[in-house]
């Protein structure tokens, strides 16, 4: 039976076919759609008067062509709209002409139809263009945010090496709940890995009070339990300062891990956040966690302290820290991501190629592709060394 921080680790959400659909069946899908879309008003436009003129007289199929305009509103632009009201109307009036119909008033009435329903099709292409680009200036404002934010992790901090496969699936934009950060510290390496409730705006924001208060207690705190209840701390400061803010409102799960420089361990602490997976060669295990915290401001009273885990973790073993949007990803049938199967049979791989193995293997193996944030860090043991920046090939990777 699931723990209570189990339940609230998992993030309300609606039925994944329900939402967006078509986005997550993959590029080449959407592509399908939108040149369908394209072509549909043509289709409508040859295909009407050609069953027009096959079947019998009393037979009308060109009323079918005032849908064209109304089609073409829906992909086209303002001027490919009226195009093609003007070639329905031109199509109209020839197959009147042909079945000998008066100018006045059938054809003109008909005209007159088309004329007005094309004029609303293009007015309503021209709001459509109009949001689309406020959409895009919108997305590209909060993925500038996003990205002052999160910046690329150092491939070395101390005695760790660092990989990282950042993901970020929204609808309309490239923003997402994600957040991460490792820092070195006196004795050792602290990493915080995390998921804010929603997208948008209101979780970049949540995210960067976060990762600031981690900043700022990563250096001073004693151990992973005080980093902990700064991060609760400023949550709740935050609610009480700007209620107004829809930032205010969201909970987060945090996963915390401490390396010790002098040590071969790792210390965890999880508040509602997956727990990670640890590999010594081609021995891969999901670290049992004693007694996960529930997510970071979750409006629920709990007292219980925070609790810490100590694995081992010695020179060589590796340690992949991820989001729900690694293992919450399903096939067809409806089976979760077999991670630690995957990860045993990279055993042999470089660190470096991890990333993008993992990226690749999930986007074949949902149903829907990666249709949610996707983050994972991986965590190497290796000797003591200074921090070195990530190159512009792991940039790439993880954008």
């Amino acid at each position: 039976m699931a723990t209570t921080a189990e339940r609230h680790a998992r993030r309300p959400r609606r039925h994944r076919r329900e939402r967006n659909s078509a986005r997550r069946r993959g590029p080449r899908w959407a592509e399908f759609r939108y040149l369908l879309g394209r072509a549909l008003p043509f289709l409508v436009l040859a295909a009407a008067p050609l069953a027009d003129v096959l079947t019998a007289p009393e037979e009308r199929f060109d009323r079918f062509l005032i849908a064209a305009p109304a089609l073409a509103a829906v992909t086209w632009g303002v001027r490919g709209t009226l195009a093609v009201g003007a070639l329905a109307m031109g199509t109209t009036a020839l197959l009147a002409l042909g079945r000998g119909e008066r100018l006045f008033p059938a054809l003109l009435a008909g005209q007159a139809v088309l004329a007005v329903v094309t004029l609303a099709a293009a007015l309503s292409s021209q709001a459509r263009r109009r949001r689309e680009a406020e959409l895009r200036q919108v997305s590209e404002v909060a993925e500038a945010a996003q990205w002052a934010v999160l910046r690329p992790l150092p491939r070395r901090l101390g005695s760790v090496d660092l990989r990282l496969l950042y993901e970020a699936s929204a609808a309309g934009a490239h923003v997402g709940g994600d957040f991460y950060k490792a820092l070195k510290v006196r004795g050792g390496v602290r990493i915080m890995l995390g998921d804010v409730q929603g997208k948008g705006l209101a979780a970049v924001e949540a995210a960067s009070l976060l990762l600031g208060s981690f900043r700022e207690a990563a250096y001073t705190a004693p151990g992973l339990p005080a980093i902990a209840e700064r991060l609760e701390a400023s949550m709740a400061r935050y609610a009480e300062r700007a209620p107004e803010s829809t930032a205010a409102d969201r909970f987060a799960t945090v996963l915390l891990a401490e390396i010790p420089d002098d040590e071969p361990v790792v210390r965890l602490l999880s508040c509602g956040h997956p727990a990670p997976v640890v590999q010594r060669g081609p021995a891969v295990r999901t670290v049992e966690l004693s007694s996960p915290s529930v997510p970071i401001h979750l409006p629920v009273p709990v007292d219980a302290p925070f609790t810490v885990d100590e694995v081992p973790f010695a020179p060589g073993d590796r340690m992949l820290m991820f989001t729900d949007g690694v293992s919450e990803t399903r096939d067809g049938h409806g089976a979760f991501y077999p991670l630690e199967q995957r990860l045993r049979g990279w055993a042999a791989e470089p660190a470096d190629r991890i990333p993008g193995l993992l990226k690749e293997d999930l986007a074949r193996y949902g149903a829907h592709g990666l249709d949610d944030d996707t983050t994972a860090v991986l965590v190497v043991r290796g000797g003591a060394g200074e921090e070195t920046l990530p190159s512009q090939e792991e940039h790439l990777i993880s954008a």
